[in-house]
């Protein structure tokens, strides 16, 4: 891969990371909720209606969810505008250590939790989100 083309993955990954903001945003008020819902319902497979916002603990939990999507996928954007051409490695091998480190811990927190099918789901997030990060770009 070519520096061009893992500077354009990086706002790929910056994408799929910060997408997840603003619905979980949503879910911060009750006439808003459904889509954060819902995305809880599909990641606790099966969709079974389960999943709810009732308590304003979870309302909570999923501003500061948000929030932080929202900020690290603005960061992940800012790194491939403002830092990439500087430090091209140094980059590709921060987003991927913390990418990584986002997998190891939410899919452990999910099996702790009772919730395995979720690691399933960011197994898929992780491959999409790193794409060709995996591998230095050639010079």
């Amino acid at each position: 891969m070519s520096h061009q083309f893992h500077k354009f993955w990086l706002k790929v990954t910056a994408i799929v990371v910060g997408s997840f903001g603003p619905i979980f945003f949503l879910g911060t008020m009750a006439p808003t909720l459904e889509p954060a819902r819902l995305t809880l319902d599909i990641l606790s497979w099966p969709i079974d209606g389960a999943t709810t916002y009732a308590s304003p603990d979870t309302r909570f939990l999923s501003a500061l969810t948000g929030g932080f999507l929202m900020g690290w996928g603005v960061m992940i954007w800012c790194l491939s505008m403002w830092v990439y051409d500087a430090a091209p490695e140094g980059v590709r091998r921060s987003v991927l250590t913390g990418t990584i480190a986002w997998f190891l811990l939410d899919s452990a927190g999910s099996i702790a939790s009772g919730t395995p099918s979720n690691a399933a789901f960011n197994a898929v997030v992780l491959l999409v989100a790193v794409g060709p990060l995996w591998r230095p770009a050639r010079t």
